[in-house]
């Protein structure tokens, strides 16, 4: 009988490859909304206050969406760099915003480039999660900052059902992984706010990547 370690990495490799091919059909535009450009401006702003970036900052928005943090970021001053992937790729790029495709997972960058990275309704996409993280963790500077926000489970717009959803963990769990992922203090924060569905909750996490 094979055994698991006489299975060669690039079988182990292709086969991970075959079952994340199948996922892109799960992919849609994120269309921007007001809520969730409010919502951006809110915690772009507390962010700035809570933990301060330097002027000119390289970001990374990870997920980038159609570009409302891109713009934002734009705005202040900052260098952004987004990643996408499907239509939200052109429809960055038809504002002149600076986007490449690119997974959330495998961040095709060197060791430290950004001074934040930024992932708002991207890591809950992702089907490992610890991953993902540690890649986030890998391209910030020492002393950069990460700030993720992702939507709760088992709320009235019942996020954990959308079949782009892979990982709608609960409020511990992300703060577990995040702790284990390299960022020893992090500030959580609740978001509360209604839909037509019901009441809806979202965690934020603002952390520094120690020195």
């Amino acid at each position: 009988m094979t055994q698991p370690a006489d299975i060669p990495a690039a079988d182990r490799y292709q086969r991970l490859d075959a079952f994340l091919g199948k996922l892109h059909g799960d992919i849609y535009p994120e269309t921007p909304t007001e809520g969730h450009s409010t919502i951006s401006r809110e915690m772009f702003s507390r962010l700035q206050q809570q933990l301060p970036l330097p002027p000119a900052a390289a970001v990374l928005d990870v997920g980038c969406g159609q570009g409302v943090g891109l713009e934002l970021f734009k705005a202040a001053g900052l260098q952004p760099l987004g990643i996408t992937l499907g239509p939200d790729v052109e429809a960055c790029r038809a504002k002149g915003l600076d986007v490449v495709e690119m997974d959330l997972s495998f961040l095709d960058f060197e060791d430290g480039r950004f001074d934040m990275v930024w992932c708002r309704h991207a890591l809950e996409h992702s089907v490992f999660p610890f991953f993902t993280l540690s890649e986030m963790h890998r391209v910030l500077k020492p002393g950069g900052v990460l700030y993720v926000e992702v939507p709760a489970p088992d709320t009235s717009c019942r996020h954990q059902t959308n079949p782009n959803h892979y990982s709608v963990l609960g409020k511990s769990m992300w703060m577990e992984l995040i702790r284990r992922t390299g960022f020893p203090e992090i500030i959580a924060l609740d978001i509360h706010f209604p839909t037509g569905a019901g009441p809806d909750t979202y965690w934020a996490f603002m952390m520094r990547k120690p020195v």
